[in-house]
C-alpha cells in the first residue's frame, strides 16, 4: 500500500505535465519517497527481500524460507497495491482535470502492458538492483534523514529512466483496467486516442507482472550473491 500511495500520488502530479522528460522527474520526486516508507516503518517489500539470498549463501537463511518470505510478501504487497488501485479508481480519485487523470493512468497501464516480454524482463532487472542498493544504502544510515536520502535517490533513478517495479505495477495496471470499467473514462480514453486492446487482466499477469517479477527476482537475487561473493564468502572461510 505505501508502495502504491506513492504511485498515486505521483502520477496525480505528473499527469498534465505535457513533457515527458519534466512529467518523468515529477514522478520519479515523489513516487521515490514510496521506498523511505517501507524502510522506516519496517514493512515487507517482495522486491527487497530478493536480497535475502545473501543470507542464504551466509547459511543464516534455509533456501525454504526465503521461498516462504518471498511467496507471502508477494501476495500481501499484491493485495494491498490492488486495493489502492480501487480505492482510487472506484471512489473518485481520478477524476482531476476533468477525468486527464483517468485518460493518463490507462494510458500508463495500457503502455506498460504493450511492453515486449523480454524488455520488461531488462527493465526489471534494472530496477532491482537500483531498488536493492536503496535498501541497502537505508539500512547504513544511522539517521531517519540518512535513511530516506538512502532509500530516495536509487528509487528517484529507476523511476526517472523508466525500468519496472513488479509491486509499483500491481497498481498502475490495475489502476487502468479499474479505470477502463468506468463508461466515461473508457470514452474520454478513446478520444484521447488511448490504444487499450492489450490492457487485459491476463496481459497484465503474463506480459507485464510475471517478466518483471523475473527481472526484479534476477537483478535483487543476483546483487546479494554478489555482495556475499565480495564481503561475506572471505570470512566464511
Amino acid at each position: 500500500m505505501l508502495i502504491a500511495f506513492a504511485a498515486a500520488a505521483s502520477a496525480t502530479a505528473a499527469h498534465s505535465v505535457p513533457n515527458e522528460g519534466l512529467a518523468r522527474l515529477t514522478t520519479a520526486a515523489i513516487f521515490a519517497f514510496g521506498l523511505g516508507m517501507v524502510v522506516l516503518i519496517g514493512a515487507e517489500l517482495f522486491t527487497g527481500s530478493c536480497l535475502i539470498t545473501a543470507s542464504v549463501l551466509d547459511k543464516r537463511v534455509a533456501l525454504g524460507t526465503m521461498l516462504k518470505n518471498w511467496a507471502f510478501v508477494y501476495l500481501g504487497n499484491f493485495i494491498g497495491s490492488i486495493a489502492v488501485a480501487a480505492g482510487c479508481a472506484f471512489f473518485g480519485q481520478y477524476r482531476y482535470s476533468a477525468g486527464g487523470l483517468a485518460v493518463s493512468t490507462i494510458k500508463t497501464a495500457a503502455a506498460k502492458c504493450a511492453l515486449p516480454f523480454e524488455n520488461a524482463l531488462v527493465l526489471g532487472i534494472f530496477c532491482n538492483v537500483l531498488v536493492c542498493l536503496g535498501v541497502l544504502l537505508a539500512l547504513s544510515a544511522k539517521d531517519t534523514g540518512g535513511k530516506i536520502i538512502g532509500a530516495y535517490l536509487p528509487v528517484f533513478f529507476f523511476v526517472v529512466s523508466g525500468f519496472e517495479h513488479s509491486v509499483a505495477n500491481m497498481y498502475y495496471i490495475p489502476a487502468g483496467l479499474f479505470a477502463l470499467q468506468n463508461p466515461v473514462y473508457a470514452q474520454l480514453a478513446a478520444a484521447a486516442g488511448a490504444d487499450v486492446s492489450l490492457l487485459t487482466w491476463g496481459n497484465f499477469v503474463f506480459r507485464n507482472l510475471l517478466p518483471v517479477t523475473l527481472g526484479n527476482i534476477i537483478g535483487g537475487a543476483a546483487l546479494g550473491v554478489l555482495l556475499w561473493y565480495c564481503f561475506l564468502r572471505k570470512k566464511e572461510a
